[in-house]
């Protein structure tokens, strides 16, 4: 592999999709298991219908408990990239042993809620009062068990981010085999019903993080002790702020299963299909649309880096190759749910358990109704994603609540007011044609604002010079101090090296990134943690920038303006650093004199 992941910008696109998609998509899919295989063997159990309603009911209760684990995991896991990126390992212990804590006390405060509110929950997620009993037997056991299942997913976004994603992946599947194995004796050959198949998750999830804790004691970048679980306030609030992003995207999941299950009980209620067939025939729907949005998502996942290092660059050509690519294999995707949905949703309906005559029509019409323009919403998730990736997450964000939040939520209270219980089904495609429409648009205006050029990356570049053994002086300052011009003269009347844009054009050299990409990351460090949450290549122009200081203090004594050349060179002994400060009344008219020019 080239240095610095030149390679992204040079392999072949295809052969570059497979190498990180396929291990994204199997790592979404084996997750998908735990959902989807205790629906079948309980649907084919003699509890039917019944317990797949209980499932169902339990499930977004659970996907709460989940975004905290993601939110404060993947927070985590940026940090631990970040931190990688400037060579920083001091910290991530911290990170990593306060997110563990974090963690455990919310899901013990999550368990004690759990058990004082469990039957208002229950009801509130469309629990009726035959499937209540059921729901409380299951989920008294999932919810004792909660903290394992946070904090193992807690463990395993770490994991991935230490650089061990097949470690990872082993982790997670462990615990499915484990529960696939289990299920089957548990409810059929033991007879516990419900119980069986919550003891076969928690099994499984139990293994999962065993498998995960053994990991930890032989971490590639880190070392966790017991100073690790210091509440560092300073360190967390960073976790937190990386992680929110998914903490909204967990939560509009619960928001949207919420306000359906509701809508579902209270019209199916007033139908011939009572409370609840709605209720597990809607569930068995999302575990399967689940499973054919992890794999287109795991395929533009996969296409993460490779869009992004390729934007950086300003290989636009790639760019639109590498989304031609992972759209066309969505829509193929998306094309083949929705045929098979349309057609003969039979089949897979009958994985879940046959039923009733009355269950297979409530099943069939809310498969080829609710998943319709199942396409569509694969274009959507998929859109989302690719925004992130090239350093836009606005768009991301728009092309993602319009669907889910802006329209769907209204849609499912409003229409079964007029239409009943089928009014419910009805919202899924209409919002999937609006959103469709708003992602196309931000789609166009995207590639039409990216125009037509190729990569206009300078080779104009500064040249690193040698210099005798001496000195080496960092300057930082305050905006509108003048550092820049101090830098000049230290230079002069010392007669060394200089750099402060020069650094610029050596570290585009080094990365394989454009010039003006990098400038305007130096310019503007606000972005920095929106673009490292979606791997962008600010990591790759982080770690180049960082080695060209290195370079340029192993020739001799220099000047070095920015750039954060006072850490990247801590530890050399011939360093001084130097900080300019000035009051603020100069600092605006400095700036104010010398925008033209650039001086500050």
């Amino acid at each position: 592999m080239e240095s610095n992941n030149k390679y992204l910008g040079k392999e072949k696109i295809l052969k570059l999709l497979f190498k990180f998609s396929i291990p994204c998509i199997l790592s979404l899919l084996i997750s998908s298991l735990y959902n989807i295989v205790d629906q079948i063997f309980i649907g084919n159990s003699e509890l039917g219908y019944l317990g797949n309603a209980a499932t169902s009911i339990v499930f977004p209760i659970t996907i709460i408990s989940v975004a905290f684990a993601w939110a404060i995991s993947d927070g985590t896991a940026a940090f631990l990239s970040l931190c990688q990126g400037r060579k920083d390992t001091k910290n991530v212990h911290i990170a990593v042993g306060n997110g563990i804590l974090i963690n455990f006390i919310i899901s013990i405060l999550f368990v004690l809620l759990g058990f004082l509110f469990m039957d208002k929950l229950l009801f509130l997620f469309g629990a009726s009062e035959v499937t209540l009993p059921i729901a409380q037997d299951y989920f008294r056991i999932i919810l004792i068990f909660i903290p394992v299942y946070m904090i193992a997913n807690g463990m395993n976004a770490t994991i991935r981010a230490d650089g061990s994603p097949g470690f990872s992946m082993a982790s997670t599947l462990i615990g499915a085999i484990a529960n696939i194995i289990l299920d089957p004796i548990f409810i059929f050959v033991f007879k516990w019903g419900i119980v069986g198949a919550a003891w076969a998750t928690v099994i499984g999830q139990c293994l999962s993080l065993i498998v995960s804790i053994i990991y930890f004691t032989r971490t590639k970048t880190f070392k966790i002790s017991w100073s690790s679980f210091k509440i560092n306030l300073g360190i967390f609030s960073n976790v937190i702020k990386l992680g929110i992003s998914t903490f909204i995207t967990q939560m509009s999941i619960v928001v949207t299963s919420l306000v359906c299950n509701i809508m579902l009980a209270k019209y199916g209620a007033m139908s011939k299909y009572g409370i609840d067939i709605p209720i597990a025939v809607i569930g068995i729907c999302m575990k399967v649309f689940t499973i054919v949005i992890n794999i287109v998502v795991g395929i533009v996942l996969g296409s993460q880096p490779i869009l992004g290092y390729n934007y950086g660059a300003k290989q636009y050509d790639r760019v639109r190759k590498t989304f031609k690519l992972v759209m066309f294999s969505t829509v193929i995707v998306g094309l083949i749910s929705m045929i098979i949905f349309e057609l003969n949703p039979s089949v897979i309906i009958k994985m879940f358990g046959t039923e009733s005559d009355l269950y297979m029509e409530f099943a069939i019409k809310t498969f080829k109704i609710f998943l319709f323009f199942i396409v569509f919403t694969c274009i959507i998730k998929v859109s989302s994603i690719f925004f992130q990736a090239v350093g836009n997450p606005i768009k991301a964000s728009i092309v993602s609540l319009t669907r889910d939040i802006v329209c769907f939520v209204p849609l499912v209270i409003i229409l079964p007011i007029y239409f009943q219980v089928e009014g419910a089904l009805y919202a899924a495609p209409i919002a999937d044609v609006i959103g469709i429409i708003v992602t196309i648009i931000l789609l166009f205006l995207f590639f039409k604002k990216l125009g037509n050029e190729e990569k206009t990356n300078s080779k104009e570049f500064a040249k690193i010079q040698d210099s005798s053994e001496g000195v080496i002086v960092t300057i930082s300052r305050m905006h509108g101090s003048r550092g820049k011009y101090i830098g000049q003269l230290i230079a002069k009347q010392l007669n060394i090296s200089y750099y402060y844009k020069e650094l610029t054009g050596l570290a585009a050299l080094e990365s394989g990134l454009d010039k003006e990409f990098i400038s305007k990351l130096n310019q503007n460090s606000n972005i920095l943690h929106d673009l490292y949450l979606t791997t962008t290549p600010v990591k790759y122009a982080i770690e180049a920038q960082e080695k060209v200081i290195k370079k340029i203090a192993s020739k001799g004594s220099c000047v070095i303006v920015g750039r954060a050349a006072d850490y990247v060179l801590r530890n050399n002994k011939n360093l001084v650093r130097i900080f300019i400060y000035a009051p603020e009344e100069y600092r605006i008219n400095s700036v104010m004199e010398m925008y033209g020019d650039g001086v500050n």
